[in-house]
Formats: structure tokens, C-alpha cells, sequence
């Protein structure tokens, strides 16, 4: 089964199917509360059922490159901006779009979120339009994660600075450089490093996720974006969610904003 109801539907709709025995996947976020994503969790186990989140980027080309590149990051900056759509607007940036980062960068930082800074603020709907969380992981890893659907242009990027070296992506140019010791041509002058520059290729994810999904639940193949996954990114949302109202309080608090 595949559920990809509204958030606050996730809940109803696949406790339903996986009570019923059935497999599920599940469209991001997860649930709409962490508490109804762990009894999510709890039902596929209960019933030997499938789980799958779909967390789209997980099944891209570029993440792929990504992952293949970077094992031990220190410092990444993800941006993701786009023009203002109605669809979408029932939720905020952060569960709209910021989420596909947060799991991209939970996916490559093995460590637990110690801290989050976020600030953001509502321009075209009833949620928040625009938003910036500083995120801070136990093993000191830092990431700085933007994201606005009120731009005027599609911008998708991630910079990551790693114990491996130096990479640059542009989601939207589809390319990629990495300035390390392992690949590309060498860098005279600079100790051994090496520049590599590469372009991907536009892959079917949804395909591969759909095919991924029936792997999992036909051969028993590894669930690539299981619900720990899913629960994790959402964790994370509902983390920035909190920062994002608790810097908006103090803000009002000390006269800086208007109240709303």
C-alpha cells in the first residue's frame, strides 16, 4: 500500500493498512507526531510488515555522489529555495522542504543531534515560509540548513567539508566537485590533493524507490529508508519547529518583533 495522504493523515490510513497485514509505504513525513510515528513503527514489527519512507533524495543520483565521497563530514551548508506554489502551504518550509535536507544530512552525519538554532517566519501562508536551522551533532559535526518556497528562483545546493576533503554539489546544474587526495586530476602545488568534477545523470527516483519497496517486501531486501529513518528526520523537523517558536518568544519578549 501506498500512503501519500496529507501528513495528518499518515497516522490513520497506514495504522489501518499495516493492522490489515499489509505492507507500507508511506509518503515524507512519516506522521504528523513523533509519538504517531513510533506506534507506526511499532505496528509494521508487530506484523512482519514492510515500512518504507518516502524520503525521495535517498534513491538519487545525487546522493549517490554524495555518499560515495563523504564518510566523515565536519561542516555542510544546504540550501534549498524555490518559487511560491499553493501546494504544500498545509505544512511549514521545514516539513515542506527543509525536511529532504535534514534527512540528506542525517543520511551522512553517524551521530546524535546535540543542539538546534532556527529561525524563520511566515510571509505567504499560515506556516513558515522561509527558515535557517543551525544544526549541532554530538561528534561535532555542524550543519547550516536554509530553505524558502517565496524565491524567485529554483536553487538547490550543498557545500561539505570532511575529513575526506572538500565537495560542492548544484542539485539543480547537476554537478559536482570534490577537492580531496583520492580522485581527479592532481592540484599541483597544493601537498597532494586532487580536483575530480563530475555531472549526473536525471535518474527515475520515484522508480527506484517503487522498485527498492518491492524488493523489501517481495525478496526481504534491506529497507533502505525504514522507519527509524523516517523518525529521525521528523525528530529533527519538530527540533527546528521548537528553536524556530522558542527564538520567535524571546524575540517578542525583548521587544525586537511584534507580536502575532
Amino acid at each position: 500500500m501506498i500512503v501519500a495522504a496529507p501528513a495528518e493523515h499518515h497516522f490513520p490510513v497506514a495504522a489501518a493498512c499495516l493492522k490489515a497485514g499489509k505492507h507500507v509505504l508511506i509518503e515524507k513525513p512519516i506522521a504528523a507526531t513523533l509519538e504517531e510515528a513510533q506506534a507506526l513503527a511499532a505496528l509494521a514489527s508487530e506484523n512482519g510488515c514492510v515500512l518504507q519512507v518516502g524520503h525521495l533524495l535517498r534513491y538519487s543520483s545525487e546522493h549517490k555522489a554524495i555518499s560515495e565521497r563523504i564518510g566523515k563530514p565536519l561542516y555542510i551548508e544546504a540550501t534549498r529555495i524555490a518559487p511560491f506554489k499553493p501546494r504544500g502551504t498545509d505544512v511549514s518550509v521545514i516539513l515542506d522542504l527543509m525536511i529532504h535536507d535534514l534527512d540528506l544530512v542525517l543520511s551522512l552525519v553517524d551521530s546524535p543531534i546535540d543542539s538546534i538554532d532556527a529561525v524563520g517566519v511566515a510571509v505567504s501562508s499560515d506556516h513558515e515560509d522561509i527558515s535557517n536551522a543551525r544544526v549541532r551533532f554530538a561528534n561535532g559535526c555542524v550543519a547550516s540548513i536554509s530553505a524558502s518556497r517565496i524565491s524567485l528562483k529554483t536553487e538547490r545546493k550543498m557545500r561539505v567539508f570532511s575529513e575526506e576533503g572538500y565537495l560542492s554539489a548544484d542539485f539543480v546544474q547537476q554537478e559536482l566537485t570534490m577537492i580531496g587526495r583520492k580522485r581527479g586530476m592532481p592540484l599541483p602545488g597544493t601537498g597532494g590533493f586532487r580536483r575530480e568534477a563530475l555531472r549526473w545523470k536525471d535518474c527515475d527516483c520515484l522508480a527506484a524507490e517503487h522498485d527498492a519497496f518491492a524488493a523489501s517486501c517481495l525478496d526481504g531486501a534491506p529497507i533502505l529508508v525504514d522507519a527509524e529513518a523516517g523518525i529521525r528526520a521528523l525528530d529533527a523537523a519538530i527540533r527546528v519547529k521548537a528553536s524556530m517558536d522558542d527564538t520567535r518568544a524571546r524575540m517578542e519578549l525583548s521587544g525586537l518583533i511584534g507580536e502575532h
